[in-house]
């Protein structure tokens, strides 16, 4: 077995549940998940441990996904926004509560196009690949703490905007 069989044995679960986590759809996320690995072989050479390997892979992963969006004229719109929305809505089949989620949705999907890139990208890592603040910065070429106060900074935006929506 050779060292990039190694690599994917290891680490497809992981790639395989953030890619899911940002598109919910199994198909897709199977062929985005060929690209990521395919990308990360081809790269691999480029690849000098500055980093963990599943946030170099994370990092691989999330533009194959945007240039997905951008190759098919998507837009955020795409992203899977059930971890946001299942934080303000109740999981139900009562009419009034899907218009709600429905509602959440459009917000959340709103606030997130208004968010600067050097926000979405950290919130993304931490968000979805659940990395953490130190392998955000390694990804990203930044420092620690700006990857800290990226993140709070977009987090306190995004909860303004909620809060004024639904009056938390």
């Amino acid at each position: 077995m050779t060292t990039f069989e190694m690599l994917y044995d290891e680490y497809y679960d992981r790639v395989y549940a953030f890619l899911y986590r940002l598109c919910a759809d199994r198909s897709l996320t199977e062929d985005l998940l060929q690209e990521t690995f395919l990308q990360a072989y081809v790269s691999f050479h480029r690849f000098r441990g500055e980093c963990e390997v599943f946030t170099w892979l994370a990092s691989i992963a999330k533009h194959v996904y945007f240039k997905y969006l951008k190759r098919n004229r998507l837009h955020l719109d795409s992203v899977n926004l059930d971890v946001v929305v299942s934080t303000y809505c109740m999981e139900t089949v009562d009419p009034e509560e899907i218009y709600h989620r429905e509602y959440v949705k459009k917000v959340v999907r709103d606030m997130v196009r208004k968010i600067p890139k050097k926000y979405r990208d950290v919130v993304l890592l931490r968000m979805y690949a659940e990395l953490p603040f130190s392998q955000i910065a390694l990804a990203l070429k930044i420092s620690e703490n700006s990857a800290k106060v990226i993140f709070f900074r977009a987090k306190k935006k995004m909860m303004e905007v909620l809060r004024n929506e639904f009056e938390l």
